[in-house]
């Protein structure tokens, strides 16, 4: 099986030994974003909203990267820290999808790095 390496400098790097994505037999699957700003390498706004429009650019900008687009999304992994944020966070998900939605999971974890509030990771078919 060959893989090739997903890095764009638009999205933030990665904070430990992995990769924004990897590409292998036609899919894309994306490392976790957190709302870092890839400018300042810090958090993007400490609400819930900030921080969720900062992830979507970020997987936006690694997406693109692979030559894909939310649209080519089959798989989405959201992580909060309170699932209290739910709701907010799934009205800006919204906004990044249309049917058929891509299929999802969503779990409450217990902290993410630098203290984020939530971190999304996907898996996408790159188009033919």
């Amino acid at each position: 099986m060959s893989k090739k390496q997903i890095a764009t400098a638009a999205a933030p790097a990665a904070l430990g030994p992995y990769s924004q994505g990897i590409v292998t037999g036609g899919f894309f699957f994306a490392s976790g974003q957190v709302p870092i700003d890839p400018a300042t390498g810090e958090l993007a706004g400490q609400t819930v909203e900030a921080q969720a429009r900062q992830v979507f650019a970020n997987l936006g900008q690694v997406l693109a990267a692979a030559g894909c687009g939310f649209a080519d999304v089959l798989k989405t992994t959201v992580f909060l820290t309170d699932l209290a944020n739910f709701a907010e966070v799934n009205s800006i998900y919204a906004e990044y999808f249309v049917e058929p939605f891509p299929a999802r999971s969503c779990v409450q974890i217990a902290a993410l790095p630098k203290g984020s509030l939530l971190e999304v990771e996907l898996i996408a078919k790159i188009p033919e």
